[in-house]
C-alpha cells in the first residue's frame, strides 16, 4: 500500500501544469530566439553611433516613433536615446515583425511590462536608452506593443544591410535657409538631388521633430532626402 501511495504521488506531480510568476522581470524564455536573430544587448563602451528616437501623438490621432532612418551596418551596435515626448506611456521595442507581432496578441490579453535588454518602457516626459548590436542582417522592427499604439501607427522598419550597401548612401550638400519647426519643414538650398534626379535649386523639405533639433539656420549641412508619403524629407543628416 505504501509502494502504491509513493506512486500514485509521483504520477500526480509530474502530471500537475507548472505555472510561471506574472511579474515577467527578466523576461521569458521564449523571446529568446527572436532576441538572438536580433541581436544582443550590446556595450555601451563599444557604441559605434547614436540614434536619437523621440516616441509622441500628433494632433490626427496618430502615434509614432520619429528618429532618421533605422538603416544600420550589420554588426553595428546602436545606442538608442529614446524620448517620451507624448502623453501617454509608450515603450520601444527592438524584435522581428513576426515576434512583435506574437507579443502584440499577449499585449492584449493583459497590459505586461517586460523587463528586456531590447526593450524600454517609459512615462510620459521621461527619458531612457537601448544599447543593441544587430548581429544579423535582415529587416527587423521598432514597436510600440502596447495595446492600441502599434494599430495607430507606432512602429517602423529596421533594415540592417552589409558595410558596402550602407556606403552606397550619397549626402547631398546644403544650406539650411529656413525652419519651421512647429510646421516640421524647413528650407535647403542645395545641390543635385541625385536619387531623385533633381537639380541644384532651393526646396522645403519636411523633418522629424527628432532631426529638426539637429538643425538651425545657416547651418551647412548634408543630408539625403527622399519621397516619404508623397513628401520631399530629409531621412539622413550629418
Amino acid at each position: 500500500m505504501r509502494n502504491l501511495l509513493l506512486t500514485t504521488s509521483f504520477a500526480i506531480a509530474l502530471s500537475a501544469p507548472a505555472f510561471a510568476a506574472g511579474t515577467h522581470d527578466g523576461g521569458h524564455g521564449e523571446t529568446k530566439p527572436a532576441a538572438m536573430m536580433v541581436g544582443m544587448p550590446g556595450d555601451a563602451a563599444k557604441v559605434d553611433r547614436t540614434i536619437d528616437v523621440t516616441l509622441l501623438e500628433n494632433d490626427e490621432g496618430q502615434m509614432l516613433i520619429e528618429s532618421e532612418p533605422m538603416d544600420i551596418k550589420e554588426g553595428e551596435t546602436i545606442r538608442f536615446n529614446i524620448t517620451n515626448k507624448g502623453e501617454l506611456e509608450h515603450e520601444f521595442v527592438l524584435d522581428t515583425v513576426e515576434r512583435n507581432a506574437e507579443h502584440k496578441i499577449e499585449m492584449a490579453k493583459m497590459d505586461m511590462e517586460h523587463d528586456d535588454p531590447n526593450r524600454i518602457r517609459l512615462d510620459a516626459g521621461a527619458s531612457g536608452e537601448v544599447v543593441w548590436t544587430f548581429a544579423n542582417s535582415g529587416t527587423f522592427e521598432a514597436a510600440c506593443l502596447i495595446p492600441g499604439h502599434y494599430e495607430s501607427g507606432m512602429h517602423r522598419e529596421v533594415a540592417v544591410g552589409d558595410q558596402m550597401a550602407q556606403a552606397d548612401v550619397e549626402y547631398t550638400s546644403g544650406t539650411i535657409k529656413k525652419i519651421d519647426a512647429k510646421a516640421g519643414k524647413v528650407t535647403i538650398i542645395h545641390g543635385p538631388l541625385v536619387n531623385l534626379d533633381m537639380p541644384a535649386m532651393t526646396m522645403v523639405f519636411r523633418a522629424d521633430e527628432a532631426m529638426m533639433t539637429k538643425m538651425a539656420e545657416g547651418q551647412d549641412i548634408e543630408f539625403v532626402a527622399d519621397r516619404v508619403k508623397g513628401k520631399l524629407t530629409v531621412t539622413q543628416l550629418k
